[in-house]
């Protein structure tokens, strides 16, 4: 039955039926938006399996292994993109959690006003929508494969979006971090099930060298670096791109914030991150894997490589594995649809919903939420059913997160930054982008590329080259945000000593916050400690415990890239 054993069969349902179980259960605890939006209640090891759920899912196994068999184990960036960005998250994610906020909108209208907030919430919605299609593209790719197309794309997509909304619409933040908790431990499987038997079935990583270089011997296939795409110049920029969007990802609030004090969040980002970045290591081989296992007869499309080789492989192991294996495949897309699912319903609610209708009980706006979520639910469905490709996906993406974080770190870091700055910044990058895109923008790249490779082809196409066309977004959205705020009337000063003083004051356990982006009534703000402080520079000095563990980061990602380069890269 749909070319899988009954064995399979079995071990998928139990799986299915267990997790949504277990969501609905947590969905009892749910009494009032904060519980549905933004509990704060985890600790430790639950944020920690979170912060790795939501990060991990299918899509990007289907990604890296498909540019690591087109280009080889430099195709191992198209997730790596975020290494060099981890270890900032333990320092980012204490000041999410300071915000006080249940969503990242609303530390938009903290800092600006509710317009910008509104915004925000608009394009985290698109985000959203971009972010769920992309993973129920990636797991429909997956099984459809690991069936031998026994079960297609208009069937998967349908019953994966059922599973997670039925357990996230009921349980919200809450469901989705107890359910992330076995899910977690279930995409690590997922992440490392084949990698020994096709290493067997090449002959280990030196039989696999061996095999490769003489299918390719035009290129090498095990550096880390391609003269052609992934070249310096490419990691650099997706590197800077993926640091300046992790903050204005709408799920990274929930994160970074769920923990009952800021140690959980840095735990729970930075270390369930790190844990995504060894599975990458475990794709990537699998891709390459795939390259010495077929040859160069029979290959499979690209997007298809890793669900091609379960389906090989896993069967003739033990029956069951299989199924095991797309059951942890659905827990990597389920643990991530639904974060992104509650917290675009927290930007509906809390951000668009409340300020127009004001006034309402709390169990009212709970109400909103849950139904609200449905919203880029559909939206996600329906880019899914009409992309042709994953990774094209997964590079609109990189794009759509970025395009309000010129604004965001201005606002951060700078006092003098306004309500008109934001929007310009904003406005500016998403202008870049949208010209860059269109015929007479490549056109313009191409007349003033200079000694510069501005413009490559694609696809039979000529388009402006994506690592340039990140860094002039980003240039255009600071430039304009700095400019536009030196002619524009301030933030209040009030506002902003309300803004820099939750950044300033650590969170301490069980606090009563009277409404987002508020310090308790008892707690007095933090005293300002900044590297510039005559200026309006709002630089802060880190403690000791940030800097311990941004070096245990840098420790960490060196370990990972010289681990890579010793034992695969030549």
């Amino acid at each position: 039955m749909l070319n899988l054993h009954a064995a399979d069969l079995a071990t998928l349902g139990l799986y299915l039926l267990g997790v949504t179980v277990l969501g609905i259960m947590a969905a009892r605890r749910v009494k009032q938006l904060s519980d549905f939006v933004m509990p704060r209640k985890f600790g430790k090891w639950f944020m920690l399996m979170h912060g790795f759920g939501t990060s991990t899912h299918s899509d990007q196994a289907v990604s890296v292994a498909s540019k690591t068999f087109t280009n080889g184990l430099s195709g191992i960036w198209y997730q790596w993109m975020w290494l060099f960005a981890t270890p900032f998250f333990w320092l980012i994610a204490p000041m999410m959690r300071r915000f006080r906020a249940l969503t990242t909108a609303d530390v938009f209208e903290a800092r600006f006003d509710q317009s910008v907030a509104v915004l925000y919430s608009i394009l985290g919605l698109a985000k959203f929508m971009v972010g769920i299609a992309l993973m129920l593209k990636g797991s429909a790719v997956i099984i459809e494969a690991s069936t031998d197309g026994a079960v297609s794309a208009t069937v998967i997509i349908p019953v994966i979006t059922v599973m997670f909304v039925a357990y996230g619409m009921a349980g919200g933040l809450r469901a989705a971090i107890v359910t992330d908790f076995v899910q977690g431990i279930l995409t690590l499987l997922f992440s490392f099930l084949l990698l020994p038997m096709v290493l067997n079935a090449v002959g280990g990583i030196d039989g696999m060298k061996e095999t490769i270089g003489a299918i390719h011997p035009e290129k090498n296939m095990f550096s880390l670096i391609a003269p052609e795409g992934i070249t310096v110049f490419f990691i650099v920029m997706i590197s800077i791109n993926s640091l300046l969007g992790v903050v204005v990802q709408p799920h990274n609030m929930g994160t970074c914030g769920a923990g009952k004090t800021e140690i959980e969040g840095a735990v729970g980002f930075m270390g369930g991150t790190l844990l995504k970045r060894v599975c990458t290591v475990a794709w990537c081989l699998t891709g390459l894997g795939a390259i010495a296992f077929y040859g160069t007869e029979n290959l499979p499309e690209p997007d298809l490589v890793y669900g091609a080789m379960a389906r090989e492989f896993l069967p003739q192991i033990l029956p069951g594995l299989l199924g095991l294996f797309i059951a942890a495949l659905l827990a990597t897309v389920m643990g991530s649809c639904d974060s992104f699912m509650i917290a675009s319903s927290g930007l509906v609610s809390q951000n668009i919903y409340r300020p127009l209708v004001p006034g309402k009980p709390d169990r009212h706006y709970l109400k909103v939420a849950r139904f609200s979520s449905l919203i880029v639910v559909v939206g996600g469905v329906v880019i899914a059913f009409s992309s042709d490709s994953v990774v094209s996906l997964l590079e609109k993406l990189w794009v759509v997160n970025t395009i309000m974080a010129m604004a965001f770190w201005l606002g951060i870091f700078w006092r003098r930054t306004t309500v008109a700055g934001a929007w310009a910044a904003t406005l500016a990058t998403l202008g870049m982008w949208g010209f860059s895109s269109t015929k007479w923008g490549v056109a313009f790249f191409q007349k003033i590329s200079g000694p510069f490779e501005f413009v490559v082809e694609k696809k039979g196409e000529l388009v402006v080259s994506l690592p340039w066309q990140m860094l002039f977004y980003i240039i255009a959205g600071f430039l304009a945000g700095i400019v536009v705020s030196l002619f524009t009337k301030r933030v209040s000063a009030e506002k902003l000593d309300n803004f820099y003083g939750l950044l300033r004051t650590p969170v301490q356990p069980d606090e009563e916050i009277p409404a987002p982006c508020r310090l308790p009534e008892d707690v007095e703000p933090g005293p300002r400690r900044v590297f510039f402080p005559n200026t309006e520079l709002e630089i802060p000095k880190p403690g000791k415990r940030a800097i311990l563990g941004f070096l245990v980061g840098w420790a960490v990602v060196g370990a990972i890239i010289a681990g890579v380069a010793v034992w695969i890269a030549e």
